[in-house]
C-alpha cells in the first residue's frame, strides 16, 4: 500500500482549531467533502458511528479515524494537526492532537484494512508524532509521511 496513493498535500490541515473530539470529527468532514464531492454530513455520520464502536485514538496523541462510504470512488486519506490536543478517549487517555482520516469505498474490502495497517505503521514510526508536530508546513508533513519504506513489523 503506497501512501502516496492515499494523501495529498491538499489534504494535510495545520493547527485545526477543534475544541473536541466531535468538532474534530467536524473539521475533518468538511475538508473531506471537498476533496471527494460527497455530501459532509454522510462523511461526518460515517466517522461518528465508527467512534461510537470504539475510539480511533490509537495512543501517543494520535487518533486514526475511519469509515466506508457508498459513494466513494478511492481510499482516501487526511491528516490533522490540531492546535490544541483534545480528548479523543485513547486508548491510553492522552488527548489527541495528530489525526489520520481514512475514507474508503464500501467494497474496498482488504484494501481498507491494509491502508488502516499501512497507516498505523508509518504513525508508529519512531520520533514520527513529534517530527510531525514539529513541521512547519504541509509540505514538510507531506515528506514526513511520505518519505521511506516502513518495515512490515
Amino acid at each position: 500500500m503506497n501512501i502516496e496513493s492515499l494523501i495529498s498535500r491538499d489534504a494535510i490541515s495545520l493547527n485545526v482549531d477543534a475544541h473536541s473530539k466531535k468538532h474534530a470529527i467536524q473539521e475533518i468532514s468538511a475538508a473531506a467533502a471537498k476533496l471527494t464531492g460527497l455530501p459532509e454530513r454522510a462523511i461526518f455520520d460515517t466517522l461518528l458511528q465508527r467512534e461510537r464502536l470504539g475510539s480511533t485514538g490509537v495512543g501517543n496523541g494520535i487518533a486514526i479515524p475511519h469509515g466506508k462510504l457508498v459513494d466513494l470512488d478511492k481510499l482516501t486519506g487526511l491528516f490533522f494537526r490540531l492546535a490544541a490536543p483534545v480528548n479523543f478517549d485513547a486508548l491510553d487517555d492522552r488527548p489527541v492532537d495528530l489525526v489520520f482520516a481514512l475514507l474508503a469505498p464500501e467494497d474496498a474490502g482488504s484494501d481498507h484494512l491494509k491502508a488502516l495497517a499501512r497507516i498505523a505503521r508509518i504513525m508508529r514510526t519512531p520520533n514520527m508524532a513529534d517530527e510531525l508536530r514539529e513541521a512547519e508546513n504541509r509540505s514538510e508533513v507531506y515528506g514526513l509521511l511520505t518519505r521511506a519504506p516502513v518495515s512490515a513489523s
